[in-house]
């Protein structure tokens, strides 16, 4: 076996055993497997498969890590560095520095298991607003309510409107609507993360909700009003788009009326 340091990297928005085939070859035929910490879950997905991985201590630099994942591959052996959730900063610095002073040194492979999906960094927004949210965050995002939120999504909304405007114009640019986009998007989360934290309601119309409720609604949404896309209907222009949109929406206001009717008769409902 080629001596050989390897740098298991993975993304961190998906789940931690859900690797590509060679890098789980890679695991399986290494001499050895470090990690940061017994904490590390991606450490914890290579264990559950039967592998070993040895923990260092986590108090150690780059560089002295560096030294240690050189010095065991003599002999031939290959060692593969199971990525830390925060992509270890400055250990491919260390690596870089500690092969330079080798007559003779090691091959370095960085081998990326894991990549990540469109869209998965809407789970770093939404772990952010949950970090500002709990205990320990930030007191103003703390304090705040639907009610109070109000202002500041209807202010988003035309901020957004104004940078599509400012495109045709000249005076926004691509980046002006994305950053306008992000604010939008806040709103959204804000509200959500608020709505796990609501007293249940007497029917189920009025449960709380979180981000992946709000996610699930809008996806069965966007299914149910495009049956030309999902289904069997045959709209093809966008006045037939259009035609069906409305005929759906009116059909899904009557079947709410009608659930609400049931869950609170005239006469009968909350004071």
């Amino acid at each position: 076996m080629t001596a050989r340091v390897v740098l298991l990297a993975s993304s961190p928005r998906v789940a931690p055993g859900l690797l590509s085939r060679d890098a789980w070859r890679c695991l399986e035929g290494a001499s050895s497997r470090w990690c940061r910490s017994d904490d590390e879950a991606l450490a914890g997905a290579v264990r559950s498969a039967g592998l070993p991985v040895e923990s260092v201590d986590e108090g150690v630099t780059p560089p002295v890590l560096a030294r240690r994942l050189v010095a065991a591959t003599q002999g031939g052996r290959e060692v593969v560095w199971v990525g830390s959730a925060d992509g270890d900063p400055g250990l491919s610095d260390s690596l870089a520095s500690e092969l330079s002073a080798l007559a003779d040194p090691p091959e370095i492979e960085v081998l990326v298991g894991s990549w990540d999906v469109p869209g998965a960094r809407l789970l770093d927004a939404v772990a952010v607003m949950d970090r500002l949210r709990s205990p320990g965050g930030c007191p103003w995002d703390a304090e705040q309510t639907h009610e109070s939120l109000v202002p500041y999504a209807l202010e988003e909304a035309e901020e957004v409107a104004e940078a599509v405007a400012g495109l045709a114009d000249g005076s926004h640019r691509y980046e002006d609507l994305r950053d306008e986009l992000g604010d939008l998007l806040l709103q959204v989360l804000f509200h959500a993360r608020v709505a796990t934290e609501a007293e249940p309601g007497p029917t189920a119309a009025d449960a709380p909700f979180d981000i992946d409720d709000v996610a699930a609604t809008l996806v069965a949404k966007m299914v149910r009003r495009h049956p030309h896309v999902f289904g069997d209907s045959t709209a093809s222009t966008p006045a037939e788009v259009e035609e069906q949109w409305a005929q759906i929406k009116a059909q899904e206001r009557a079947d709410r009326a009608a659930r609400r009717e049931v869950e609170h008769p005239a006469g009968h409902g909350p004071a």
